[in-house]
């Protein structure tokens, strides 16, 4: 585990004797005892020993994550229904009744897929709306109206009837629905980016996966538990109880302040510096506080004025940064974890357990158990290290699964000791497999594509990245159906391929953001730091008095002009102070030489 340990700079000090810096870089190895007894002796002269986590972060984490969970119960609740018998006979194709189809009913591809996918085109549309909301009403207080949106689309499905084309309701319930669960994805972890101390930000981020994952492994487990009712409620009851988990986040949210750097930008900053205080277990006149509130100032200056939604794409930087978050979404989807859930009952039928349900819940258990973990490495170890060493292991897992599914347990007879043995296998690498997402691509793109934007761009970007996910989402929902069918387990070498371009995109073009503040790694952005060498980055004190001032894209301003938009120098307004194309001061062995331009 040493390959993913942080490397200690001068800017880094251990969480739980962390001191106030100008940058706030608090997070660090924890193997160098000798480095942390010296910060141990800072922390005391300049305010005290920094707690690793308040009981306020941990409630504000356990209630706002409650909106993965929302998604996750949704998820799992759906792909039961698809096999309960009331569900296939009120809303299912009429068919011939034989031994594989006991009910007399089929769901299409077609119908399936729609049932299913309609969902993720609702998440994508409400991922766009959500961001350019919650900069003009903020964080928290959109967050219950999209949890009614939600229970909107729960209480249609829930009144659809049964009929030839009544079909259609439940997808229509699930497209609404599906705009409150896109919104949430992204408010959700933007509340927790903005709202997070700096040592616990990727743990908190990640629990926004965790709670999908529990989400999922509960809706499989309620799903067991009614699916034998011969009436509507073997549905219906799961599909009421999402009204809970709704009403806990709409409500709870009203009790949360808001996020401080969203109050601090709209004039409220002694409410901001009391919340940042609370979740940080300091006093508001702490060195630490007092530092975080100079610069989320500096940033407030920057930013006063009409900033069109579109400079999310064309500020400086922004497009590498846009489309370096959407293919991360995209690729999460894309290495194929909702493929493992897809096939799970053809592979453990083979190995003679024929409940669906309760294979749900062993894969749904694996996923919970690993992702609890995941969120231990977000706190502990590098992103980008986890992400592209778990892409090769994933890419191996699929390689061996596809290739024993497609070369030995199709062509086996059912109940033999081939297809046991066989079957076998594909469940370990599966698990796996599971096991390696669940730590790092699950919960892990979620942090750092919200790490990488700075506040002016941070929610409509946010939108746009998570879209991509919504729509890769669906693709995969619809599209399986009709290519596994035609080309069974070797749909799996796709999946190995793409886990394949995940590890080369995470290699060569993201930035090590872990234990940097959100106004660090925008600077390293348009620093063009290099990604392979961005977890050995340090800033020397006269490059981190710049950041804020010259080195921040919130400090850039555009002007229009006939050939486009280009930046401008505003230093009377609080501009641009660095020039562009000057160098950048940068420390001895940083991976940015002085001579570096910051070309924006």
């Amino acid at each position: 585990m040493k390959f993913f340990g942080k490397k200690q700079t001068g800017d880094h000090s251990n969480a739980t004797t962390a001191v106030p810096t100008p940058n706030h870089s608090m997070e660090a190895s924890q193997r160098d005892q000798q480095v942390a007894m010296e910060e141990q002796g800072k922390a005391s002269k300049l305010g005290g020993k920094v707690p690793a986590v308040t009981f306020r972060t941990v409630f504000m984490t356990l209630l706002v994550a409650m909106g993965g969970f929302i998604f996750g119960y949704d998820t799992g609740q759906i792909s039961g229904f698809l096999e309960m018998r009331v569900f296939l006979e009120r809303f299912g194709i009429p068919t011939a009744v034989t031994d594989t189809n006991e009910t007399g009913y089929y769901f299409s591809n077609v119908r399936s897929g729609l049932i299913v996918g309609l969902l993720s085109i609702g998440t994508l549309i409400g991922s766009l709306i959500a961001g350019p909301l919650a900069n003009k009403f903020g964080r928290k207080w959109c967050i219950p109206p999209w949890c009614l949106v939600f229970s909107v689309g729960v209480v249609i499905q829930l009144a659809v009837g049964s009929g030839g084309s009544m079909w259609i309701g439940i997808v229509m319930g699930r497209f609404v629905a599906g705009l409150g669960v896109g919104a949430l994805s992204v408010l959700v972890p933007l509340y927790m980016a903005e709202a997070s101390p700096v040592p616990v930000r990727g743990s908190v981020i990640s629990c926004y996966q965790l709670f999908i994952t529990i989400g999922i492994l509960t809706a499989d487990c309620i799903n067991f538990g009614t699916e034998a009712r011969q009436d509507t409620g073997s549905y219906r009851i799961p599909m009421a109880i999402g009204f809970l988990w709704a009403i806990i986040l709409g409500v709870g949210i009203m009790f949360l302040p808001e996020s401080p750097r969203h109050d601090w930008n709209r004039g409220q900053s002694k409410r901001a510096r009391t919340t940042m205080s609370k979740f940080y277990g300091l006093s508001e006149s702490h060195p630490l506080i007092e530092n975080e509130c100079y610069e989320i100032e500096k940033i407030r200056e920057a930013t006063e004025g009409d900033h069109p939604w579109y400079e999310a794409i064309t500020g400086p930087r922004m497009f590498y940064r846009v489309a370096l978050a959407m293919a991360l979404q995209m690729l999460q989807q894309l290495t194929g974890a909702n493929y493992f859930f897809y096939y799970g009952t053809t592979i453990f039928s083979g190995v003679g357990i024929d409940n669906s349900y309760v294979t749900a819940m062993i894969l749904g258990g694996v996923n919970v158990g690993a992702t609890f973990f995941g969120v231990y490495m977000a706190r502990h170890f590098r992103r980008r290290e986890s992400l592209y060493v778990a892409a090769l292991w994933q890419c191996m897992c699929f390689l061996v699964f596809a290739s024993v599914g497609q070369f030995v347990f199709k062509d086996s007879a059912d109940g033999s000791s081939l297809a046991k043995t066989s079957g076998t296998v594909m469940i370990v690498f599966a698990c796996l497999f599971i096991v390696g997402f669940a730590t790092t691509w699950g919960p892990l793109v979620w942090a750092v594509i919200s790490e990488m934007f700075p506040y002016r761009y941070r929610a409509v970007a946010m939108g746009c990245a998570t879209s991509a996910n919504w729509f890769w989402n669906f693709m995969l929902a619809f599209f399986t159906p009709f290519i596994a069918g035609d080309i069974d387990f070797a749909y799996g070498y796709v999946f190995a391929g793409c886990n394949l371009v995940a590890f080369f995109v995470v290699y060569f073009f993201l930035v090590e953001s872990s234990g940097k503040t959100l106004e660090e790694v925008d600077a390293m952005y348009l620093m063009h730091v290099t990604p392979r060498t961005s977890a050995k980055f340090a800033f020397d004190d006269e490059m981190r008095k710049s950041i804020g001032t010259g080195i921040a894209t919130d400090k850039m301003h555009l002007r229009k002009r006939k050939d486009g938009w280009a930046k401008q120098e505003e230093v009377s307004e609080g501009g641009v102070m660095q020039r562009e194309g000057s160098p950048v001061p940068a420390s001895p062995g940083s991976g940015v030489n002085r001579n570096q331009k910051v070309e924006l």
